[in-house]
């Protein structure tokens, strides 16, 4: 009997375990403001933005497609050093039809992963992080400041897009 109990005993030590439960980590997004051309203090709205991943097809959904925004935060690939973004102002239309003025944003940027628990796991972090608009005969993005090279917090605004 007392050998039995010992067992029982030893059974709930072992299948006992630490709850991992992950609350501080996730791989930060890009957070993109949008200001005003002429008056580059004010921040600007785009009217019925649409932003969609080059190489994923689908607007991104971390925002509600085609609302008014003056700030958005995008995810960055993690398994390459670029991700390029189709940023469409005054998107309408059908799929396939689009009617707003598409610009071409890429971001690149090396990648840093991050330990940060037996839960959590990795993270990505982002350094270096340079900007290219791919230029045409109607460019409605007017110029882009990046004001902080490394992603690693939401917490603040990481670029600025003037149009």
């Amino acid at each position: 009997m007392v050998f039995f109990c010992i067992l029982i005993l030893a059974s709930l030590f072992v299948s006992c375990e630490k709850d991992d439960i992950c609350v501080e980590g996730d791989t930060p997004l890009l957070v993109i403001r949008f200001y005003d051309a002429v008056d580059t203090t004010a921040v600007k709205s785009v009217a019925n933005l649409r932003i969609i991943g080059i190489g994923i097809g689908v607007p991104v959904n971390t925002f509600t497609d085609r609302s008014t925004r003056d700030s958005v935060a995008l995810p960055l690939r993690v398994d390459e050093g670029s991700t390029s973004f189709l940023i469409i102002r005054s998107s309408a239309g059908e799929e396939g039809a689009e009617t707003g003025n598409t610009d071409t944003l890429q971001f690149n940027y090396s990648t840093n992963e991050v330990f940060i628990s037996r839960a959590c796991g990795f993270v990505a972090n982002y350094e270096q992080l340079q900007d290219s608009l791919v230029s045409d005969s109607d460019n409605w993005i007017q110029d882009i400041t990046i004001v902080n090279p490394s992603v690693n917090s939401q917490l603040e605004a990481h670029v600025k897009i003037f149009h």
